[in-house]
């Protein structure tokens, strides 16, 4: 079992950039590949970013890609969502997800576990 938390949301300003972290409990967050969703008020759950065990893959949505940047720190059971020229559509509460002994994935049901969510707004 792994819990997560999220950190380095807030409100910030379009153009702006922003660095989320999750930290994972437990001694087998190399065991996991991971991964950041993000929901919008009125709007369901959509893939962000993800990246495998050893960092060697990752994947992101077309909506981010050019901007964003996923990344890990094993040794720290961290991972992080580098996000650049943010714009006021990014505005979500963003989560990351645990996916054990998997291979990334975009779709959510393909994650064990989840963190309570961090909020980023971004205003015009």
């Amino acid at each position: 079992q792994v819990q997560l938390v999220e950190s380095g949301g807030g409100l910030v300003q379009a153009g702006d950039s922003l660095r989320l972290s999750c930290a994972a409990s437990g001694r087998t967050f190399s065991s996991y590949a991971m991964g950041w969703f993000r929901q919008a008020p009125g709007k369901e759950r959509e893939f962000v970013a993800a990246i495998n065990w050893s960092a060697e893959a990752t994947y992101y949505a077309d909506s981010v890609k050019g901007r964003a940047t996923i990344s890990r720190d094993n040794a720290k059971n961290t991972v992080y969502l580098q996000m650049n020229s943010l714009e006021p559509e990014d505005t979500a509460v963003y989560y990351c997800a645990a996916r054990f002994l998997g291979f990334i994935s975009a779709e959510r049901t393909g994650y064990d576990y989840w963190g309570q969510g961090t909020q980023v707004t971004v205003s015009s």
